[in-house]
């Protein structure tokens, strides 16, 4: 049995994460807490496996609790509950030693996948947070580094002044699968001419100046 101390100043959501929380017969909410003095007798009590956090309590925020916690119990992991979703909130709560963050803006279950993930050892994040980061790592790419390797094999041959047909024979493959190539990484790319991807490719450095 995994046990669990819910720390959350507003009862009503203490009840509701607890109920949820308590359906999986291998987790056991042992305390809920309201302030951060409660946490931290809870915590030294219990020794808890786990304990979820939510970082707006009465007698101050959750963030210096988190360390606080750790040093009382430092086999017990601890997953962040906030209506905080900014990246200093996220960012600051895993540096002092969370090991998850699940903000309230997500279905409550995803509480329950959070509290899993991390007592399998990961450190886990709620969707919302997941696809916000992913989508600024995917605007920071470079468009070419989106591409397939045989994408990028044709890019780089109908770029170095080759025609479709020539791809073709270059690389052994028909040329009707060389312009289904052409379409998606041309799409990929924002491209509308071979000279579109000429320009890409010179302007990186991938092919000679005087291709």
């Amino acid at each position: 049995m995994h046990t669990i101390v819910l720390v959350d100043d507003h009862a009503i959501v203490r009840e509701g994460f607890k109920r949820l929380i308590e359906l999986e017969p291998d987790l056991d909410v042992v305390a809920e807490c309201r302030n951060a003095d409660d946490a931290v007798e809870a915590v030294s009590r219990w020794r808890p496996h786990l304990v979820a956090l939510d970082l707006s309590l009465p007698d101050g925020s959750g963030l210096p609790l988190i360390e606080h916690l750790l040093s009382v119990s430092s086999e017990t992991r601890i997953v962040v509950l906030s209506m905080h979703d900014g990246d200093p909130y996220v960012s600051e709560a895993l540096r002092r030693g969370a090991s998850g963050y699940v903000t309230k803006g997500v279905a409550p279950e995803e509480l329950v996948a959070g509290l899993r993930a991390v007592m399998n050892g990961e450190t886990f994040l709620s969707s919302d947070l997941q696809e916000r980061r992913a989508g600024r790592s995917n605007a920071g790419l470079d468009p070419i580094s989106r591409l397939t390797a045989r994408e990028r094999e044709v890019f780089l041959l109908l770029a170095g002044g080759l025609t479709p047909k020539q791809v073709a024979a270059e690389l052994g493959i028909g040329q009707k699968t060389v312009y289904i190539h052409r379409a998606s990484l041309m799409g990929k790319l924002g491209a509308g001419s071979e000279l579109d991807l000429y320009r890409m490719a010179t302007d990186r450095g991938l092919l000679p100046l005087n291709t």
